[in-house]
């Protein structure tokens, strides 16, 4: 008999216990009973799968170690008993979704909608320091497969995201949006940093606050999307971007081709952000088997201020986003602005002679050099003839590249091989490569026309330029690829005509396949972007890239404010910045040479100018100053973290930046007069990044006859050099200091 009680009263303690567990599961782990975080040193992101077994974005932002509240997070925002409005993580068109979506696909019935229901995800953390998370969506009625891919940079606090579209049915469908990735950030306010500038004036800075509605940001050019707008921003929370304080999330899409960025506040004042390909005129025939993926969203997140945002970018891209971001990069003469077109081999051997005894490292033969039939010499005719023009060169390149040598100095040379002149035996040759729309007339830019890099004869003939090139002379160290015009008049004659709107995004794959064959066979060969200057500055074509040209303004005034705008997102170190004559040739401001070595010695230094016109005490200054960067600076701007402690868009006219090394034992101090200042009014600067416990001793270079700081030679601890700060003797515009500190 008491067996039998005993027996009962265990059994009710058992479904008590039960009974608890069931409540204490809902209560705990509520809906989502599926949590997929992703983390990185400093961050997290956070999704979930809820009982509808929707893909939920739950979270980005500072790391975030306990998880389990995750699993009971809840929205009050309700359609009905069983359906809310939590934001997808990836939202497409159709059931659920009322603000603009990520995806959104025209089935072969003609259906509009697109329901995405959670499969599987896994992590593969094969590669050191990567987290690569795969997420499985399906449609719910559709054999549509979405594989939202992010990769953790745990080091970097760097988030990336893709997806890929893959058509398992046995009809073809219709791709209307396929945007890279969303992202929802929640706050009472936000302000939107962006870039802007037309051709000479790229990555001018601008920050505005996103009101009710959508802001778009986006290119439409097909090449040279930067030139213009840049697919990069920096979003801070409930006030204007600070430095070093607040909360700043960054974004870039690794995209060359027509992109556009989505930040839509919702009625729950929600921020949405979408970024990726732009859909304008860009419809996608996914056929039956065949995948889609779209380009990299690279995103980052800081709590510190934008400061942290850039130092994030600069650390991610010197490692993953550019080819050879630690490697010392060279000092270059090019020859553009000293030459132009009108050379021969005395000028160009002059220009050798001159730039090896300042201590110049490489040498780059700009436009001009090729050509026979259609002469290279102007920009109406040759494009696309890539033999070196037997007049100007009649000995050929490798007389010009053994000269080079012979100086101590390597070679390098332009090409623009997406392009081509009418005036060409290529344009003879074959017409049919040419992007155009047939019966209308082909309407050039710069005189020249695109070629289509959507046909694969296209690409193969642009991969045997370069691959000619450099087999035939393989003294060649260095190529700058140009491009100086955007797509008009869209047409392929090889695309078919039901497939024409695959131009867009097939033009900036090819390009891709051409890199990544070049890449492959000439893995550490040194390759500029440059496209009239910064017209494709974006982490797409950076990643096959050693470094960008900025700008084709070389002023240097001009150049803080686009080299500003520039390192907000991109490495200083694959940033191009030369010295150039004065008057400047884009500008005609008239600068002191020092100012001009200052503002350049900030990035990649180079020089753009006849450097037989250095005379006298200038020439002096220059020689020291280039043996300054390879000594002091050039180590600092390869590796080192960018501390930006004055802006040039801020009010007082002064900007001042700072390099410190990783280990902080070293850095240098940059400051510049950009405006004419009252007598007797010095900027302050107080300085960031530095080891408060460590003494500095602080040494002026460039000093050019002139101290510019009191302390110069003193020793300082770091704590002071941060709190106070140093007053600096620059007043007049254009006056400037370079200083370096070193731990004592």
């Amino acid at each position: 008999m008491e067996t039998i009680k005993n027996t009962k009263i265990k059994r009710s303690f058992i479904r008590i216990v039960i009974l608890v567990l069931l409540v204490f599961s809902t209560s705990v782990f509520g809906q989502n009973m599926t949590v997929i975080p992703i983390h990185t040193k400093g961050t997290s992101l956070v999704y979930s799968v809820d009982k509808t077994n929707r893909l939920v974005f739950q979270y980005y932002g500072s790391r975030i170690e306990d998880i389990k509240p995750f699993y009971n997070q809840q929205s009050y925002r309700k359609l009905d008993t069983n359906r809310d409005l939590s934001y997808e993580a990836y939202p497409a068109f159709g059931l659920g979704n009322i603000n603009e979506p990520a995806f959104a696909a025209i089935q072969s019935d003609g259906s509009l909608n697109t329901e995405l229901e959670y499969i599987e995800h896994h992590t593969d953390t094969s590669v050191a320091g990567i987290s690569h998370s795969i997420i499985k969506l399906r449609d719910k009625v559709y054999a549509l497969e979405i594989e939202l891919n992010t990769k953790a940079y745990y080091s970097e606090d760097v988030i990336t995201q893709w997806v890929k579209i893959i058509n398992h049915q046995s009809e073809a469908i219709m791709l209307k949006r396929f945007y890279s990735s969303f992202l929802k950030v929640n706050s009472g306010s936000y302000y939107l940093t962006h870039f802007y500038g037309p051709w000479a004036g790229e990555m001018q800075k601008v920050e505005e606050k996103i009101e009710n509605g959508i802001k778009i940001i986006e290119s439409k050019k097909g090449v040279r999307t930067t030139q213009g707008e840049n697919p990069s921003f920096i979003l801070s929370l409930d006030h204007p971007a600070l430095e070093n304080e607040g909360i700043c999330y960054g974004g870039a899409l690794a995209w060359s081709g027509n992109y556009r960025l989505s930040f839509q506040i919702d009625e729950w004042k929600n921020l949405n952000v979408l970024s990726g390909i732009n859909p304008f005129l860009a419809e996608w025939n996914l056929k039956p088997g065949e995948t889609f993926i779209t380009p990299e969203m690279i995103y980052t997140f800081s709590n510190k201020g934008q400061g942290k945002v850039s130092r994030n970018f600069h650390r991610w891209g010197r490692k993953y986003g550019m080819t050879g971001g630690y490697e010392p990069h060279d000092i270059v003469l090019n020859s553009w602005e000293g030459a132009y077109f009108s050379f021969d081999e005395k000028t160009l051997n002059g220009m050798m002679d001159d730039a090896a005894k300042i201590g110049i490292e490489m040498f780059v033969l700009d436009d001009g050099w090729f050509g026979n039939k259609y002469p290279r010499n102007n920009d109406n005719a040759g494009l696309g003839d890539w033999q070196t023009n037997t007049k100007k060169l009649p000995h050929g390149l490798d007389y010009l590249i053994d000269h080079a040598n012979s100086n101590g100095l390597k070679f390098g040379i332009w090409i623009e091989p997406e392009m081509v002149n009418p005036a060409s035996e290529l344009a003879e040759r074959h017409p049919e490569w040419i992007v155009q729309s047939p019966g209308r007339e082909k309407i050039t830019w710069r005189h020249q026309l695109l070629l289509d890099l959507s046909n694969p004869q296209v690409q193969d003939f642009i991969y045997t330029i370069v691959d000619s090139l450099l087999t035939t002379h393989p003294k060649i160290e260095y190529i700058k690829w140009d491009a100086n015009r955007h797509v008009e008049q869209v047409g392929s004659t090889y695309l078919p005509d039901s497939k024409q709107t695959h131009f867009w995004v097939a033009y900036t794959k090819g390009l891709y396949s051409v890199y990544d064959r070049i890449r492959k066979k000439y893995p550490d060969f040194v390759i500029q972007d440059c496209a009239s200057g910064g017209g494709r500055l974006d982490y797409g074509a950076l990643k096959f890239h050693n470094e960008f040209w900025t700008s084709d303004n070389t002023d240097p005034l001009s150049r803080i404010f686009i080299q500003y705008g520039t390192n907000l997102i991109y490495p200083p170190v694959a940033t191009a910045a030369h010295v150039s004559t004065s008057p400047n040739h884009q500008t005609g401001r008239v600068t002191p040479l020092k100012f001009r070595f200052d503002v350049a010695m900030t990035g990649r230094l180079g020089m753009e100018l006849q450097p037989k016109d250095i005379k006298g005490d200038d020439r002096v200054f220059a020689i020291e100053a280039i043996n300054n960067y390879k000594k002091y600076i050039r180590p600092l701007v390869t590796a080192g973290d960018l501390y930006r402690l004055l802006s040039p868009y801020d009010e007082g006219g002064w900007a001042s930046l700072l390099y410190v090394d990783p280990n902080k034992k070293t850095a240098a101090l940059f400051a510049f007069s950009i405006e004419p200042h009252s007598r007797g009014l010095y900027p302050t600067v107080k300085l960031n990044g530095l080891d408060p416990v460590k003494d500095y001793t602080i040494k002026e270079i460039n000093e050019n006859g002139k101290s510019r700081f009191w302390g110069n030679g003193k020793t300082f601890n770091g704590e002071y050099l941060m709190n106070v700060g140093i007053e600096l003797q620059i007043s007049d515009q254009f006056d400037s200091a370079v200083f370096l500190l070193n731990e004592d």
